[in-house]
């Protein structure tokens, strides 16, 4: 009864572990697929905030290829932690940086990183994809170092997709590799995942060889770590093919190395081991033991991750609020440097359109201006020129007036010899002298020379008549010639030699032209038509 109640207590505590066993061998084939020194790696949030500190002085220094490669130092390390999505964007900045550099090596190291992130992220298309990529420029490189690497991961994959022939193809591809290179650390990992593979096929003999090959390179190379992980595996072995106290033997050396180098989850694995051998040996107490023992380390490694976790994601939060107040200060000095610029370039927009206002205001002005002095200046000419037509007109209606005068006097001696000769008692002449003295008068009376006389008058003294008119309307043709000749102001005597008349009939023609004119007693007819 007493070892009923026992089995099921254990039992119980066995089911209670599951789940941490799971996520425990999950991690320990993780770190089998891992490139051989990840192991030793440091995954701290404080490594994280180095990493960090470390890019943003790369970014700052302008140094694209300084900064790919802590942001895929970063990747590996959320990676190691848990944090896959995270893990990808980090590595796909790397990448994107690495392609547009042309840094080929660094990239395929990059994409070996995101083949095994899309492995444990159950992409195995994805991983597959970034592993053959990776392949490419390793081999283009010739990398033999790069190539193993990536045939050994491209092993694995087979090797969990059950497709075996393949893994083997690939693995014995990187076991060749490193052995060109004589790599000897290498050369184990193959050896232990050809070991793994023959174990999935249940050929334990040939998995025991290749175990073993794999512990004495790990032994050569001093690798504690990888040792552990191989004698785990040779004590799994063993207990599957009945030798159970070899098994265990197999094991305890793992414990104890593990318990010498302080390698927690190997610590765990092999007291989970231990307590299977003794469970298989009939030694339930010492199994319960080791159980626990296992569950216990498991614990502290669960608590020590989540604790790593918590920190990692205070840290990425930190870094994350940090960087948002930054952005945001950045935000807004660039806002009020933009804020400045803009004010500064309305001013001097509003400075230079001021000027150019100004400016165009003065030139406008100055060429007003120009356009008056130039107007003036035409209009000046312009009025020397009509003053001077003017003058020329005066001087020619005055030589025409002369002339007019000139030949009345003529005409007046003529008549006044001719009618001496009518007086004469010659008869034979009188006839003729009579038709002459007619020819005569009737040229003092044409107007034809009045007529061209009027047009000149009224080009030299224009709208004269029409103010005249304003006066009196009634005016006749002989009183129209009389104040035209008055307002030439000529003397009497040549007026009424231009008029053919004498000097009384001109009295009596200033009179009545007085009468019509409103002219009062004691004003001066001239001077009143020299007014209009």
């Amino acid at each position: 009864m007493m070892l009923q109640r026992f089995f099921i207590t254990a039992l119980c505590c066995v089911l209670a572990a599951a789940p941490l066993r799971a996520q425990q061998e999950l991690t320990l084939k993780l770190r089998r697929f891992e490139q051989p020194d990840s192991s030793r790696q440091v995954h701290t949030p404080s490594a994280f905030l180095t990493l960090k500190e470390n890019y943003t002085r790369a970014m700052e220094n302008k140094d694209p290829v300084a900064a790919a490669q802590c942001l895929q130092q970063m990747g590996r390390l959320c990676y190691h932690l848990g944090h896959y999505p995270q893990s990808l964007d980090f590595h796909l900045q790397a990448g994107e940086i690495y392609r547009r550099e042309d840094k080929i090596k660094l990239l395929a190291g990059n994409l070996d990183d995101m083949g095994t992130l899309y492995y444990y992220n159950r992409q195995p298309g994805q991983a597959r994809r970034q592993y053959e990529e990776a392949l490419a420029i390793y081999t283009s490189l010739q990398d033999r170092a790069g190539m193993a690497l990536t045939y050994g991961k491209i092993g694995h994959l087979y090797e969990k997709q059950q497709q075996y022939d393949s893994a083997f193809f690939f693995q014995r591809q990187a076991l060749a590799q490193y052995r060109t290179l004589d790599y000897k650390q290498g050369m184990a990992k193959i050896y232990e995942n050809l070991g793994s593979i023959h174990e999935d096929l249940a050929r334990y003999d040939s998995a025991g060889y290749y175990f073993r090959q794999a512990l004495l390179l790990n032994e050569q190379t001093g690798d504690d770590t990888a040792r552990i992980e191989v004698l785990n595996n040779l004590g799994d072995v063993l207990r599957k093919t009945g030798r159970y106290r070899e098994g265990l033997q197999r094991t305890q050396q793992a414990l104890a190395l593990a318990l010498q180098v302080n390698e927690k989850y190997q610590l765990s694995g092999a007291c989970r081991d231990v307590a299977k051998s003794y469970h298989l040996l009939g030694n339930n107490d010492s199994a319960f033991y080791y159980l626990e023992q296992s569950r216990n380390h498991l614990l502290d490694i669960y608590s020590e991750e989540s604790g790593k976790q918590v920190a990692l994601l205070q840290t990425m939060y930190d870094i994350e609020k940090k960087n948002r107040e930054i952005e945001r200060l950045t935000s807004a000095r660039k806002m009020n440097r933009i804020i400045t610029v803009a004010v500064i370039v309305v001013i001097v927009l509003l400075i230079v359109l001021g000027s150019l206002v100004i400016s165009r205001q003065r030139l406008r002005i100055r060429n007003a201006r120009i356009l008056a002095e130039q107007d003036k200046r035409r209009y000046e000419t312009e009025q020397e020129r009509m003053q001077a037509e003017l003058e020329n007109r005066k001087i020619e209606l005055s030589t025409h007036t002369l002339h007019i005068i000139q030949k009345n006097q003529l005409l007046e001696e003529l008549r006044n010899r001719l009618d001496e000769m009518v007086k004469d008692e010659r008869r034979d002449q009188k006839k003729q002298l009579k038709q002459l003295q007619q020819q005569i008068n009737h040229s003092f009376n044409h107007d034809h020379y009045w007529e061209e006389f009027r047009k000149m008058f009224e080009q030299v003294h224009q709208a004269f008549f029409n103010n005249l008119k304003k006066y009196c309307d009634k005016l006749t043709p002989s009183d129209l010639r009389l104040v035209a000749l008055l307002k030439m102001n000529l003397p009497s005597g040549d007026i009424a030699t231009l008029l053919c008349i004498s000097q009384d009939s001109l009295r009596v023609m200033r009179y009545r032209l007085r009468k019509k004119l409103s002219i009062g007693q004691g004003e001066s007819l001239t001077a009143f038509i020299q007014s209009l």
